[in-house]
């Protein structure tokens, strides 16, 4: 059944679980992922499909059926699984996107790897990616695509099916063309963007870097820019931005840049604090630290994120300020990304050796100054540590936007709490009224987590009190209404050509 709206993405929309001996599919157990917003895209049309990867065996033989029908809270949606190899998955995404392109993205360059990439195999797995949206596209459909290791989808995808309306979002930063020209696909992954009819970024920052990187390559015209929201200019933030690009023109192809931060499911977070056993484990928690300050840390293990400097910033204070020793803990969550590739691998020992480190060095037999936790918290119990925590410390050295911030600001329900927050996260430049640090700064660092214990209440609850305004209006819903609102003027310039 052809369909209205094709949604790209390299996850499938579900859970695929064994029953009674059999699969069964079932609805994701992250009710506050991107997964669940976009299906929810699937009750505004007739009929909707997803395309994913499956791992298979063999890619001609794959011994499960290519195309199902699901039937969720969602609505009823057509789910095309590409077959893919072990091998396959490996060099397109734990190599390709992993070692080559997630490194440029977030400013790593000395983490880049180029070798072992195997450039036919992602081209191969993008086209089949695109072939899967064309088979499944009524005429004149949307067909969405999701992040960078689907980059090249579009630009196949244009030359199958010219009548599509095709829309790209970008999840991790965008980096600015003295670091994305690293690449060397760069020309091949720009003009596959620019086939799209809409190309989506967080905040304006990312949205500036991709037309200066197209302007680089390409003969861009005509473009557009307007004076960036007030809610999105964050004084002395670094990725603040005055303007923002809103349309481009490239060989007579008219590209619509939306930005738009994706949010958090405020109200499923409200109801899960509003809970009564979220309460008694609040309490609970804070029982048991005492007197004692908790400062919570949560993230994936990755380079990216700075745990291990968070950590040795944390080492620095309590050096420095014997009087906070047995009165302040830090609760450190680093769940790992992939236990198989080395360089996450390596984060994570040097994580664990500097927690280890810095409690040899200052715990006590009834005061342990980090708790370190590899695995990944229930999301309920996550929001009870969110309500006892005193502060919560995010500090990542480069991230898209960040949802642990929104998150912990959405479950202080008591209006008491304070965010520290790195001015690198996209985040910031919404949530100006958190304790804004430089992570690649000691002083910065170790100022900002000191001024968060410090601080009075009075400030806090005025600060907490304009981070929830800002997590309230910009949530999950608001990024999906201009989402929405990119694809009707898509639509209506399409029509006018």
């Amino acid at each position: 059944m052809s369909s209205d709206l094709v949604i790209v993405y390299h996850r499938q929309p579900y859970e695929e679980v064994e029953e009674n001996g059999k699969i069964v599919f079932k609805e994701n157990s992250s009710p506050n992922g991107i997964v669940p917003t976009l299906k929810s895209f699937f009750g505004s049309v007739d009929h909707g499909a997803w395309v994913a990867w499956k791992l298979a065996e063999d890619v001609n033989d794959p011994g499960f059926e290519q195309v199902v029908e699901i039937s969720d809270s969602y609505g009823t949606y057509s789910v095309s699984r590409l077959p893919l190899t072990a091998e396959q998955v490996t060099d397109f995404y734990h190599v390709t996107s992993k070692e080559a392109f997630w490194p440029i993205l977030h400013g790593f360059r000395e983490r880049y790897n180029y070798d072992p990439v195997d450039w036919k195999n992602f081209r191969d797995v993008n086209r089949a990616f695109a072939e899967a949206a064309a088979a499944e596209a009524k005429i004149g459909a949307v067909v969405w695509v999701h992040d960078y290791n689907l980059w090249l989808v579009p630009g196949y995808l244009r030359k199958m099916r010219p009548d599509v309306r095709i829309s790209f979002f970008h999840h991790t930063p965008f980096p600015a063309a003295d670091m994305f020209n690293v690449l060397p696909w760069r020309k091949e992954i720009v003009e596959s963007l620019l086939a799209c009819d809409i190309v989506g970024f967080h905040i304006p920052r990312y949205a500036s870097n991709f037309v200066s990187v197209a302007r680089s390559l390409f003969d861009v015209e005509e473009i557009v820019r307007v004076r960036v929201d007030d809610d999105f200019i964050a004084e002395g933030t670094a990725l603040t931005e005055r303007t923002v690009p809103t349309h481009i023109t490239h060989n007579d192809q008219r590209v619509q840049i939306c930005t738009a931060p994706v949010g958090v499911d405020v109200n499923y977070i409200l109801g899960k604090a509003d809970l009564p056993e979220t309460a008694e484990q609040t309490a609970a928690i804070r029982e048991e630290m005492g007197d004692a300050q908790l400062i919570l840390s949560v993230g994936r293990t990755d380079y990216t994120k700075g745990g291990a400097d968070q950590l040795e910033s944390f080492g620095r204070v309590l050096e420095a300020n014997p009087q906070l020793r047995g009165k302040v803990r830090l609760m450190h969550v680093s769940v790992s990304a992939n236990r198989s590739m080395a360089a996450y691998a390596e984060v994570q020992d040097t994580i664990e050796q500097t927690a280890g480190r810095i409690n040899g060095r200052f715990g006590t037999f009834d005061w342990t100054p980090i708790t370190l936790i590899s695995r990944a918290v229930p999301f309920a119990e996550l929001i009870a540590y969110y309500q006892a925590a005193d502060v919560a410390w995010i500090t990542p050295l480069a991230d898209g936007m960040n949802l642990v911030c929104k998150e912990y600001v959405a479950a202080r329900t008591d209006g008491d709490g304070v965010l520290v927050l790195s001015e690198f996260a996209g985040a910031a430049v919404e949530m100006g009224a958190a304790v804004i640090t430089n992570p690649y700064s000691f002083r910065s660092m170790d100022n900002a987590i000191l001024t968060a214990l410090a601080m009075p209440k009075d400030e806090r609850r005025k600060r907490m009190a304009l981070l929830r305004k800002v997590v309230q209006k910009y949530d999950i819903r608001a990024w999906g209404d201009a989402q929405e609102a990119a694809f009707n003027e898509a639509m209506k310039e399409r029509s006018t050509v």
